[in-house]
């Protein structure tokens, strides 16, 4: 909870510089840590009381998370045995690819005057996709 106050402190509300975003993940991470060993040492939760045993079966399940690369969507289907039979995965990169675009267009205009450029606004370019974390191997599920 410091850290993210600290980072409120600083970027106000809402934060809607790019840049940031790496900062904000390392936030979540710390949370989702601490959160996981208070989870892990709750008896409720871990015991096997509440366990259902899931027989196989045809069907279809989708699920949607908020991850550190953006919105998260698993899409399965299995057949009358259980065996997965089609999955289709959509990764934050792909939900961030039009804004990703946008980035590098801005920072081409900001930083690309008369077609020249040297190997100091190359990585301003690459600042602005590195800043959403894209992974293309995950976007091409």
């Amino acid at each position: 909870q410091k850290e993210f106050e600290e980072f409120r402190k600083a970027f106000g509300r809402p934060v809607q510089n790019t840049l940031l975003y790496h900062w904000a993940r390392l936030i979540e991470l710390l949370y989702n840590a601490e959160n996981v060993v208070r989870l892990l040492d709750d008896p409720e939760i871990m015991s096997t009381e509440i366990w259902k045993k899931v027989e196989p079966r045809a069907g279809r399940g989708v699920g949607c998370v908020e991850a550190p690369r953006g919105t998260l969507i698993h899409d399965y289907e299995t057949d009358a045995n259980g065996m997965v039979t089609n999955v289709n995965l959509i990764a934050g990169t792909t939900h961030n690819n039009a804004a990703m675009n946008m980035s590098v267009k801005r920072a081409a205009i900001d930083n690309i005057k008369e077609g020249k450029f040297d190997q100091g606004i190359l990585n301003k370019m690459e600042m602005a996709i590195r800043a959403y974390d894209a992974c293309l191997s995950c976007a091409t599920h």
